[in-house]
């Protein structure tokens, strides 16, 4: 089969702001539930932790669509395979809208999850293709700002707006960023060079077997949770702690999501310029950025400063690790770079059990900053050896 000419330069950009508005819509939907489940309870008359079956229904749609979905279409070209996934995205968050009981809309919910992990390996794979040599990590790093700024401008919105008029207009419009997504990928994303030699899901599987992809998703899942053991509890933290009223909670995860943009851009270059160094450096940094956050929350203005810079370290290596699955896994890079996104989740679900667990022992609400920074320091006892090996491996 002829291998499908690169585009031009005009139209790449334009290429990775319609992948990256499909991050934007996945980011929101997931992250904007959060602030509506007191609406959703309420209409349908469930506890606090009923209501939180609407949140672990789609996590759980993450891990488990991520590598089915990328073996089962293994073999589909991976426009029409972006293409199907913001599809079905759409129809999730439509179903969601339109759910007549608590049972369904978990199941809706399910559904929206499960493109998740897929549409970013996917989209990812597609944005470095057309990027080319050299600026790969910058341009997976554009298609997973859309994940970033739907925290600072999407989720406050989608949040105002079920409050405003209801959640279930909140779901809708979500719906409808999936559909947007699916004109703007058909008319400005082209088939990516080299799209016309398909994978074989053994192939995909193959990647499994890979020790440097397995340490990397190690890393995901144990090092990003320190990220989200400060996130999980950062509204007892600023106002319990640090003594910001809670009407500025809106403006302070606003500016965690700054952090965040801030961040992934600057992951993308460090990870051009040198992937597994970078990829080192910054999980240094973040354990140091965590330890010093315990001691900074105790005052308004330092605290701010370290919630930024929280944001900033954890979104700085995602998009390292994205072009590192996709770097070591030969033959499966779909399947790799899709289960980034469920190590992730696995990450939040983590980093939220042992906040909890040392708030529950009463060392206080700066202790998840803690024990975040341990379970970073763990990554990078995981990092470090996998990238030295790596190094040696390429030295012979």
């Amino acid at each position: 089969m002829t291998p499908t000419r690169r585009p031009s330069r005009r139209r790449v950009p334009l290429a990775l702001a319609a992948l990256a508005l499909g991050g934007f819509g996945i980011g929101v939907t997931e992250f904007a539930a959060m602030g509506l489940l007191r609406a959703i309870a309420d209409d349908f008359g469930l506890t606090e932790p009923q209501a939180g079956h609407v949140i672990s229904a789609y996590a759980l749609g993450v891990v488990v669509g991520a590598p089915l979905l990328t073996v089962w279409t293994s073999r589909w070209r991976r426009r029409t395979l972006l293409l199907a996934l913001m599809g079905l995205f759409a129809v999730g968050n439509v179903a969601a809208a339109f759910a007549p009981s608590a049972g369904l809309l978990v199941a809706a919910r399910f559904v929206a999850g499960i493109p998740h992990g897929a549409y970013f390996g996917v989209a990812s794979l597609v944005a470095a293709s057309l990027a080319g040599a050299g600026k790969q990590a910058r341009a997976v790093a554009l298609v997973l700002l859309g994940l970033s700024v739907a925290n600072v401008v999407g989720v406050p919105a989608a949040t105002w707006l079920g409050e405003a008029v209801g959640w279930q207009v909140a779901f809708l419009a979500v719906g409808a960023v999936g559909l947007v997504t699916v004109a703007a990928i058909a008319t400005l994303v082209p088939e990516p060079p080299g799209s016309g030699d398909p994978v074989r899901a053994r192939e995909e599987l193959g990647a499994l077997a890979r020790p440097q992809v397995l340490a990397t998703l190690a890393v995901g899942c144990v090092g990003f949770g320190g990220m989200f053991a400060v996130y999980t509890y950062i509204q007892w933290t600023m106002v319990d702690v640090a003594g910001i009223s809670s009407r500025w909670m809106p403006a302070v995860l606003a500016l965690y999501g700054l952090g965040m943009v801030t961040g992934n851009l600057a992951g993308g270059v460090i990870a051009d310029r040198d992937l597994d160094r970078g990829l080192v450096g910054t999980t240094v940094f973040m354990i140091a950025v965590l330890a010093l956050f315990s001691v900074a929350a105790r005052n308004p203005v330092t605290a701010l400063v370290g919630l930024f810079l929280v944001g900033t370290t954890g979104a700085a290596l995602v998009p390292g690790l994205q072009a590192r699955l996709m770097a070591v896994a030969g033959r499966g890079q779909t399947l790799a770079a899709a289960l980034n996104h469920s190590a992730l989740n696995v990450a939040n679900a983590l980093g939220a059990w042992i906040g909890g667990v040392v708030i529950a022992a009463d060392f206080g609400y700066t202790s998840p900053a803690l024990a975040g920074a341990g379970l970073a320091a763990l990554g990078l006892a995981i990092l470090a050896p996998a990238a030295r090996a790596a190094r040696q491996q390429a030295s012979r």
